[in-house]
């Protein structure tokens, strides 16, 4: 193998819609260009993009429109809380100088 032609592994993205009323859901996902475009989308409206691999390994093997399995909520609920913080969104009753409820 010449190591001046490193290997490239695929791009996967998994979209999540969060609607704060249920499980989040998978509505969109994708390898190669499909990703790219997904991303793409994503920037060009604003939404937070995260790097997880072992979790869009795991979320690209669910339905499109399916929500995510229990087992999933808290890496999600951290990806979910992520992007709130990028957006300088809190929860309800959040109290933003102690960030306690």
């Amino acid at each position: 193998m010449n190591s001046d032609h490193p290997i490239a592994r695929p791009t996967i993205a998994v979209a999540l819609n969060y609607d704060e009323e249920s499980a989040p859901r998978v509505t969109a996902k994708g390898q190669g260009d499909i990703a790219e475009h997904i991303m793409a989308i994503a920037r060009a409206n604003n939404i937070p993009l995260q790097e997880n691999p072992e979790l869009v390994k795991v979320l690209v093997e669910l339905e499109l429109g399916s929500q995510i399995p229990e087992a999933l909520y808290l890496a999600v609920a951290e990806v979910i809380a992520f992007a709130y913080l990028l957006r300088g969104k809190f929860p309800k009753n959040w109290d933003t100088d102690t960030g306690t409820k």
